[in-house]
Parts: C-alpha cells; sequence; structure tokens
C-alpha cells in the first residue's frame, strides 16, 4: 500500500482540480484534442508586460464565447505557441507548448524570455488541426541602463460595452510606433442589461448592444462578461497592436468596492467571494504575469516595470488596500463615517513599497493607477462647497498628503501621474498642499477619458467651466471619449489628447484636441 501523503503529493502534482496550481506546470493527464467546429480564438489574443527580454502572450480558446464553458470541453486543450521576428513567421525564435485548462476557463498565459530588447516581434497560437490565431504584435522593452531616445504609451480604459462603440480602440490600434498601452481599469463593467444611451447603427438605426446576462456575481458571470466585451474587433485590434500594461478599477467586482466593502453594505465574508471570483477572472483574461495569480487571499496586482534609465513606471493598486470610502451625506450607511490619519488609499505595504521604488536614477517617475490625485473642488447649487468626490484621493486628504510628502522629500521634479475612472479628460498638476491649489506642485497629472462609458459625451459643459473656474490647478476638462498618447523622451514628456466625435454611432473620427509638455526638472504643465 502506498503512502498516504505520496499519494497526495501525487494527486496535487498532477490534477488540475485546484486554481492554485492549474495552468503552472505545462503538463497534465486529462487532455483533449477536440475537433473544432467553431473558430477557437474568438476572443483574440494579447500581449502584456514587457521586459527587456520578452513579455507575456495570451489568449482563451472559447469557439462559442457566450454558451457555457466558452463551449469548451471540461479537459485541458494542448495549445502551440510561436514567437517570430517577423510577421510572416519566416524565423521562429521561441515556440513551446502550454495547456488551455477548464480551471482557468481555457486560457494560455505564456511568459516568453531570452528575447533582444527594444525591438519588434510577433506571435500567435495553434491548436489541433492546423487552426491558428490572429497574429500579434509586441515590443520589448529597452535594455537595462539604457535610455532610448523615445518610448510611446497608450493610455485607455473605462469600456462600458452597452454606452458605445469601441472606435477608439481601432484609432488606438493605429498609432505609430506604440510600445504599449496602460488600461487603467474598468476593462468590463458588472451591472446587467440596463443602459439609457442610444446606439445606433451606420444607418442610424437603433441597435441593441447590451449586457448579455443580469448584473455578475459568480466566476461563471464574470467569464461570460469578459467574453462578450472581447468578442468586439475593435478592442481585439488594439490589443494585437501592442502590448497591455493592465490594472483594474472597481467595475471588475463592483461600481466603487474597495478592500472588502461593496457600496450596499453585503457582510464582508460575503462580498470577498464575490471579489475572489472577479479577480480570478481578471487574470484569465488579462496579459499578466504569475506572480498576479490569484491566491485564496487575494492576489498582488501592483508591480512595478522600467524602460531602461528613461522612466520607471509604478502601476498601482487604489481598491483592495483602501479604507472604506467616506459618507457623502448624513445618515448614509455602508461607508465611513470620519477622516482620520490612518486613512489609506494603497495600504502600508504598497506604500512603502512605491516609497522605495522612487528611489532611481530614471528621468521619469510614471505613477500608473486609477482614480484622480489631484484634489477636485466642486460647488453646491448654492455656490458653497459640494461633498468631496469621495472615490478619488479626495475622500482620503491624509493619504494624498503621504504620497506627496513621499515624493518631496526625494526632491523628485520627474513624477507624472496617469489616471482614468472619471470619463474625462482632465490634466493639472498635483499641489502640494490642498489649501494653496495654484501653488507648488509636486507632480503633473495626465487623467484619461473614456472608451465608451457616458457615450458620446460634450466638449464643454457647465460642470466642466466650473471645474476650470474652481480648480486652478486644472489646466484641461474635457467630456468627451477617447485616450491619450505619451512621447516620452530624456528631455521631455508630451502627452497629446485624442478625442472621438462620437461614440453612440459607429465611424466616429478622431482628432487632437491638446497637446502638453513636461520637463524633467520640473512638475509644470506647457500647452502647445
Amino acid at each position: 500500500m502506498q503512502h498516504p501523503e505520496f499519494d497526495r503529493r501525487k494527486f496535487l502534482a498532477s490534477a488540475g482540480g485546484l486554481a492554485l496550481f492549474a495552468g503552472l506546470d505545462p503538463v497534465g493527464r486529462a487532455w483533449a484534442a477536440p475537433k473544432f467546429y467553431d473558430y477557437p480564438f474568438a476572443l483574440g489574443v494579447a500581449s502584456g508586460d514587457p521586459w527587456p527580454d520578452g513579455f507575456v502572450i495570451w489568449t482563451r480558446l472559447a469557439p462559442q464565447p457566450l454558451e457555457p464553458h466558452g463551449g469548451m470541453p471540461a479537459l485541458g486543450v494542448p495549445v502551440r505557441w510561436e514567437v517570430a521576428e517577423d510577421e510572416r513567421f519566416a524565423r521562429i525564435l521561441r515556440s513551446g507548448e502550454a495547456i488551455a485548462r477548464p480551471e482557468l476557463a481555457h486560457s494560455v498565459h505564456v511568459e516568453v524570455e531570452g528575447l533582444l530588447p527594444a525591438r519588434p516581434y510577433w506571435y500567435r497560437f495553434l491548436v489541433e488541426g492546423g487552426l491558428a490565431s490572429p497574429v500579434g504584435q509586441v515590443r520589448t522593452a529597452p535594455a537595462i541602463g539604457a535610455l532610448p531616445d523615445r518610448v510611446r504609451l497608450g493610455l485607455a480604459g473605462c469600456q462600458a460595452y452597452p454606452q458605445g462603440w469601441y472606435e477608439a480602440y481601432r484609432h488606438l490600434s493605429q498609432e505609430p510606433d506604440l510600445d504599449a498601452v496602460f488600461h487603467y481599469g474598468d476593462y468590463i463593467y458588472e451591472y446587467g442589461q440596463r443602459s439609457s444611451i442610444v446606439i445606433t447603427d451606420a444607418a442610424g438605426k437603433v441597435v441593441e448592444r447590451a449586457h448579455s446576462s443580469d448584473e455578475v456575481y459568480s466566476l461563471d458571470d464574470y467569464r461570460g462578461r469578459y467574453a462578450q466585451y472581447k468578442t468586439d474587433p475593435h478592442l481585439q485590434a488594439a490589443h494585437q497592436a501592442a502590448a497591455f500594461i493592465t490594472s483594474f478599477d472597481d467595475h471588475e467586482v463592483d461600481n466603487n468596492w474597495v478592500s472588502a466593502f461593496d457600496q450596499d453594505g453585503t457582510p464582508p465574508e460575503a462580498f470577498l467571494l464575490r471579489r475572489y471570483a472577479a479577480m480570478q477572472a481578471w487574470y484569465e483574461n488579462t496579459p499578466v504575469r504569475k506572480a498576479q495569480f490569484p491566491r485564496p487571499d487575494g492576489l498582488t496586482m501592483y508591480r512595478r516595470l522600467d524602460y531602461g534609465s528613461l522612466f520607471r513606471m509604478h502601476v498601482l493598486d487604489t481598491r483592495s488596500y483602501r479604507s472604506d470610502q467616506l459618507c457623502e451625506k448624513p445618515g448614509e450607511r455602508a461607508c465611513r463615517t470620519e477622516d482620520g490619519p490612518e486613512s489609506t488609499v494603497m495600504g502600508a505595504a504598497q506604500e512603502a513599497w512605491l516609497a522605495k521604488g522612487l528611489e532611481n536614477d530614471a528621468r521619469w517617475n510614471l505613477i500608473a493607477q486609477q482614480v484622480r490625485v489631484m484634489p477636485l473642488n466642486r460647488r453646491a447649487k448654492d455656490g458653497g462647497p459640494a461633498p468631496a468626490a469621495t472615490d478619488t484621493w479626495s475622500g482620503y486628504p491624509a493619504a494624498r498628503a503621504r504620497l506627496v510628502r513621499t515624493i518631496t522629500e526625494r526632491k523628485l521634479t520627474n513624477v507624472v501621474i496617469a489616471t482614468g475612472d472619471s470619463h474625462i479628460h482632465n490634466v493639472g498638476v498635483l499641489p502640494m498642499r490642498d489649501d494653496e491649489l495654484d501653488g507648488p506642485a509636486a507632480a503633473t497629472e495626465f487623467l484619461g477619458t473614456s472608451i465608451s462609458s457616458g457615450g458620446d459625451g460634450v466638449a464643454e459643459s457647465a460642470t466642466s467651466r466650473a471645474y476650470m473656474r474652481d480648480n486652478p490647478h486644472f489646466a484641461l476638462v474635457n467630456q468627451q471619449r477617447g485616450y491619450q498618447i505619451f512621447d516620452i523622451t530624456p528631455r521631455e514628456w508630451r502627452t497629446d489628447v485624442k478625442v472621438m466625435d462620437r461614440v453612440q454611432s459607429p465611424g466616429g473620427k478622431l482628432s487632437t484636441l491638446a497637446r502638453f509638455t513636461v520637463t524633467p526638472d520640473k512638475p509644470k504643465l506647457h500647452r502647445s
């Protein structure tokens, strides 16, 4: 008789039944080579998190994306992958086989390494029978210590499927020389089928672009929601064009969630079950590394990437460790009634991690995160002050003050913050003091609008005019859809603010609304 402990170890090493081990071992016992009657790569391909010697490549087998389990059998399926130095795959440099496992929704994450820095590569996946995925392009990061002439990043996110077409992604996929895209979150939206925004086709006929299910709670629910979003051809084109450096915000789980709290007062032990399901689905559908693999106690999303000595990118998690939000009105429940010096956005461990990471010799430090850091003054209808925007850093003034202190104590003048969430373009500076908005600044901030969330939007409104009037540290407020492009060089940081003329009907045109530059010696905006 075999020893029970030996049997247990053998089971853990070979079985695919535990998500903790699934996808980490390239071999398994329950394999299948199904005959696909529908295209298995209907959700496209993606790459992410470039390093000087490689990157992550991703796909998810789903021949029937909106059917249970994506139309896949409950077995592991071998998937071959190839990386080449040319688009025609005449010279394949790296290749291998991964198992698309049912425990991870038949997703595949491959961490490719051993490549040259700062150059483009092409990748694809293949399954039994010769079916090949679309071809994706990805560029490695510059070599450690190298100082490249330029790196070009996109800034995008907030893509509510029912509220507009993803035409902005079509334009983003055509941007020349794009090194990567920072996606600041709200990749999916969790709510049900409701939407008051009218979507039309090219002929002006109203069309249905609704969520395919009610509000999502379970792992299968979240998997289905990602599948619906990922069927969009413009989103797929953007993923094929460049690596995505992806974070999450609130709607990947539930609106305005933080830590173990949702906005409805759900008991934390129940909400954490939902959060875990959502985080597993986020990993399954995101081109991130195994360092972001979900664990029973959550996952670690925050991480940093170096682009030679040009800039260091600190990708933050402003949801998982945050104190509960402040109440906006008297008598509200499921919120924090008072602010104090202990309130936090990042949590103590992440704050220390960021502080240590800011001690570097890079020309620039990019803090890539989710919600507005700059103070926002709002006025009530009677002209008096309105409550703070509690789902931003303004709801956590002590945490913002610590961030400013972290920057200023290191005498850094080269910090740029990239943000999303608010569905507007908002460009400004982070003041050193909340009560001196037009005083010295600690950093510049570029807040990107949405891809589709909020529908067409407007170039100017009473709200945007009030924001500009009451916030002297703001240089731009615009409520149209679009994205931003960062051209980063040793001498200057240039941001192009791109806007769409419409997203509620197809064929939207893109234009450059404004251009800002910053130099690394001072956090000051110059508009050109």
